[in-house]
């Protein structure tokens, strides 16, 4: 059972988030050996993190912080929001810890001794390594060559969608030259039909008229 803990104290990991590198942040503080230090870490959802801890003992004796094989360290981190528990483990004083935002939103990371009241003898003092990196993860070598391959894959469709709509263009392209073309012979057509049209009205009418004119001679004898 855990004696009553400090408060947390939330802390912002840099804020600039990079492409092509994760976001890191390293630190260390101070803590009793029955003491509870908490951070609140802002994490999209689907984010990997990752946090790496050293935990070194005060040792009056040699007056230095040393290791001590006996100091484990829990790690507990919980969505702040829902309270869900997300790591919930105790390891050595030299450990790791990963895990996987479910939802977007604060996250609460403590880490605190194995050390109890009862256990510990004259409250030692604890100096405590943190690292945390946001976004690292071991890259899926297959998983990228399929995204590789997908993205190709849709390259060469769009590639052949749009040679198809080339082909499409040039074939209305050709059909209206030929349209074009077939307009400006009809329209010709039509223009030598009107005048074909209007010397034969004109040959009629002068065809005519002589006619009238010779009968009405022929009459008037």
């Amino acid at each position: 059972m855990r004696p009553p803990t400090s408060l947390p104290i939330p802390i912002f990991l840099l804020l600039s988030l990079s492409c092509l590198t994760p976001l890191t942040s390293a630190l260390h503080f101070y803590l009793e050996s029955t003491e509870m230090r908490c951070f609140v870490e802002e994490l999209p959802s689907s984010t990997v993190l990752e946090g790496h801890y050293r935990a070194l003992e005060w040792h009056p004796g040699q007056n230095a912080y040393l290791e001590n094989p006996s100091l484990g360290i829990q790690v507990d981190v919980e969505e702040v929001q829902s309270g869900h528990s997300v790591v919930r483990t105790l390891g050595p004083s030299d450990g790791r810890f990963t895990f996987t935002s479910h939802d977007a939103g604060d996250h609460s990371i403590c880490l605190y001794s194995n050390y109890s009241s009862s256990t510990s003898s004259g409250s030692p003092h604890i100096k405590l390594y943190l690292e945390i990196v946001v976004g690292s993860s071991k890259p899926d070598i297959e998983k990228d060559r399929s995204h590789v391959s997908n993205l190709a894959a849709k390259i060469r469709d769009l590639n052949g969608r749009i040679e198809e709509i080339r082909r499409e263009q040039q074939y209305q392209r050709e059909r209206e030259a030929a349209f074009r073309d077939l307009s400006e012979s009809i329209n010709s057509r039509a223009v030598w039909y009107i005048l074909i049209e209007i010397c034969v009205l004109v040959g009629t009418c002068f065809w005519q008229l002589r006619h009238l004119k010779a009968f009405f001679r022929e009459q008037t004898r």
